[in-house]
């Protein structure tokens, strides 16, 4: 293999041309009659035994050649791209401009690489430290939490439904007069007041009583995730099986001994106020990153391909998958519950996308400019950590995640750190 020319012909792509020799091509030749000769029939001859040279004799002498040219192509992109010196974020987008036995095959790759970005002044970034001020109003609103938690659930069978508990009913949709897709159930279970139905539908469901058929009508959101219901106007014919309604214990000690290991009230209210002044703390410490992350953003300067936005993306739509896959939900089955096409869903995560390859590509060029290594022993800590958090052997942690993209990671938090201590935090 032989790279003839390697020239940059646009922000962030570039023109690779290189050969494969006539030999390397007469051997891929061979290689594709090898993998195809049993299934090839010529006249005169049992199938598979037919030679080389009889069956390009009777079917023609480029009958190998696509095998053969697509063979040698992924047997020398990556070294091309090695060689060429390129960070590629991109499959090549590939053109074969010559071929023959004598000469070999030329081609042309044209490649989409990482960009070359720019950041300054990342140091003593200003921000503002705001830790929310923990109430009495708060701490109640978390012991009527731990009340609704706890509390037994009781058969309403003497009331109409109210706001907070939950039917078991069984609906319908129709607009137009015509049932749509995704709009029947049987035997639904939905918490009054919860906010899981469409605007409108929970509240003309309350005061309804068991064995009781109604309509709700409803208009769908404009935003709507199925395009074809989209401001359209509905009925839908329900009728409730059951009602379930809460029983709330008592706010007192006994209450506070059930829920926690405290024996008053007052100490369980301690304790809560405790807690959700470390919480907001750590909310405000979380918050004072995210604003360094998007100052960062905001400073960094370059062109960055689409490229690099899709193929995260894309790991994000795999991630989502995989969370999901405990409760049985693919995106398929998203999809077609939602009425959303796959281009809708990945829109989804656009925006957190471009920011995470931009926060990325920012703290990437930090660690370029203040030559940010990674130790050994730091290395072998990350490994230890992941290991732990996963529950798995380090030896299995080191399979899985290669040492220089964990190295990468490690100066990737070194550069973050260096750009926080230096922030001007104000409280």
């Amino acid at each position: 293999m032989e790279i003839i020319s390697n020239n940059k012909t646009e922000v962030n792509t570039s023109e690779v041309i290189f050969k494969s020799t006539a030999e390397e091509f007469e051997a891929a030749l061979q290689v594709a009659y090898l993998k195809k000769r049993k299934n090839i029939t010529v006249p005169g001859f049992r199938k598979g035994k037919a030679t080389r040279k009889m069956v390009e004799n009777h079917y023609g002498e480029q009958i190998f050649f696509d095998d053969a040219v697509s063979g040698l192509y992924r047997e020398h992109i990556e070294e091309v791209i090695k060689e060429a010196g390129l960070d590629v974020v991109d499959m090549p987008s590939i053109e074969v401009t010559d071929v023959s036995k004598e000469e070999g095959v030329t081609y042309k790759a044209v490649v989409t690489t990482k960009p070359e970005v720019n950041i300054s002044d990342y140091k003593g970034i200003k921000v503002t430290k705001i830790v929310k001020n923990v109430t009495d109003e708060d701490v109640d609103n978390e012991l009527k939490t731990r009340q609704n938690r706890n509390a037994r659930i009781i058969d309403v069978t003497d009331r109409a439904a109210e706001k907070g508990d939950t039917v078991i009913f069984d609906f319908e949709g129709f607009v137009d007069g015509v049932a749509f897709e995704g709009g029947k159930a049987e035997k639904f279970s939905l918490e009054l007041g919860s906010g899981q139905f469409i605007p409108g539908f929970e509240d003309q469901v309350i005061g309804h009583n068991i064995d009781e058929g109604f309509d709700v009508n409803v208009t769908f959101p404009a935003d709507y995730t199925a395009e074809e219901l989209r401001s359209k106007e509905a009925v839908f014919k329900c009728y409730i099986h059951e009602i379930k309604g809460k029983e709330l214990a008592p706010l007192d000690d006994e209450f506070a001994k059930d829920v926690s290991e405290f024996d008053t009230l007052d100490e369980l209210k301690a304790d809560i106020k405790t807690k959700l002044s470390e919480q907001a703390e750590k909310q405000a410490d979380m918050q004072v990153d995210t604003d360094i992350n998007n100052t960062l953003i905001e400073k960094l300067e370059g062109e960055i391909p689409d490229a690099m936005y899709q193929h995260r993306i894309t790991e994000m739509v795999r991630d989502w998958e995989y969370r999901n896959r405990y409760q049985g939900v693919t995106v398929q089955d998203y999809l077609k519950y939602t009425g959303a096409t796959m281009e809708q869903f990945r829109e989804n995560f656009k925006e957190p996308a471009v920011k995470q390859v931009k926060l990325r590509l920012a703290l990437e060029k930090i660690v370029q400019l203040e030559n940010i290594e990674s130790t050994d022993e730091e290395l072998e800590k990350h490994y230890a950590d992941l290991a732990e958090e996963h529950k798995m052997e380090v030896e299995k942690v080191k399979q899985i995640i290669p040492a220089e993209s964990l190295a990468e990671d490690i100066k990737v938090e070194k550069a973050f750190d260096l750009v926080k201590n230096s922030a001007e935090i104000a409280s």
